[in-house]
């Protein structure tokens, strides 16, 4: 379990990253900040100007795959799938309002008894409703293959195969490379086979630690990214856990980072 400390509100949280000089934040659309339910009108406003007062886009918006409904898209009860999809198109007008276009989506889980066939064909059905949701609101679903936490996607092949089966054209995936890490693969290998399909990037060095902090090479990641031509956001997805100093740790990532793309441009 994640620990929510040390915590910050939202909008300090934008200016201390615009500050730093971030291009980006992605928002996970969980409680207390961003939760659908929790914003009226005045409150998504107030963000949208926000990120535009301090410069900064909204990379991606993050649905909560955990948390007290459950919010999973392969649930094999009804009523907890209808929750789910009603939560992620919540999610996906926060993410008009806030002229954001990527929506980070877990693929959710199957309890045991459930076959995986039918997990699948039910998280399949939520995909295409989402994504057929989405698609008016000009934002791309980024599926992302969730070893550590689902048993449904565990690798880009996988999302890349509900990909193909939705049949949208706003349907992709993302990676996190924690998740690569946890299958003992190099997180470069699924840049390259998630080719055009990929979407948004999580980046984490080892044990959630920031980039250049443990024991990843994130030169061939940023290479891999560079030879398929990706052009967006990347996403840090560090310091979980009781962690000091997280403008400290956003700042060397972000200069490490730099370093990397100075150097791969100088190539």
């Amino acid at each position: 379990m994640e620990t929510h400390t040390p915590s910050y509100p939202l909008d300090e949280t934008i200016k201390r990253l615009s500050r730093i000089g971030y291009d980006a934040i992605e928002i996970v659309c969980a409680q207390p900040h961003a939760w659908p339910d929790y914003l009226d009108a005045n409150d998504r406003k107030n963000i949208a100007n926000l990120l535009k007062q301090y410069n900064l886009k909204c990379s991606s918006v993050m649905a909560m795959p955990a948390g007290g409904p459950g919010c999973n898209i392969a649930s094999v009860i009804p009523e907890e799938r209808e929750w789910t999809i009603k939560y992620n198109k919540n999610v996906i007008d926060l993410a008009a309002e806030w002229d954001c276009h990527r929506l980070a989506l877990v693929p959710g889980w199957f309890l045991f008894g459930t076959p995986k066939d039918v997990a699948w064909a039910n998280a399949l059905d939520s995909v295409k409703r989402i994504a057929e949701y989405a698609l008016d609101k000009d934002v791309t679903l980024c599926i992302e293959p969730t070893a550590t936490d689902s048993n449904i996607i565990d690798t880009p092949d996988d999302a890349i195969r509900m990909a193909k089966e939705s049949g949208m054209p706003n349907v992709g995936l993302m990676f996190d490379v924690a998740h690569a890490l946890f299958r003992k693969e190099n997180p470069a290998d699924y840049v390259y086979i998630a080719g055009d399909y990929l979407k948004h990037v999580h980046f984490s060095d080892s044990n959630r630690l920031a980039p250049g902090m443990g024991s990843v090479d994130f030169l061939p990641l940023m290479k891999a990214l560079k030879d398929i031509h990706y052009n967006d956001y990347i996403t840090m997805e560090i310091g979980f856990g009781r962690t000091v100093g997280m403008d400290s740790l956003a700042r060397k990532t972000l200069e490490h980072l730099k370093s990397l793309e100075k150097q791969l441009n100088m190539d």
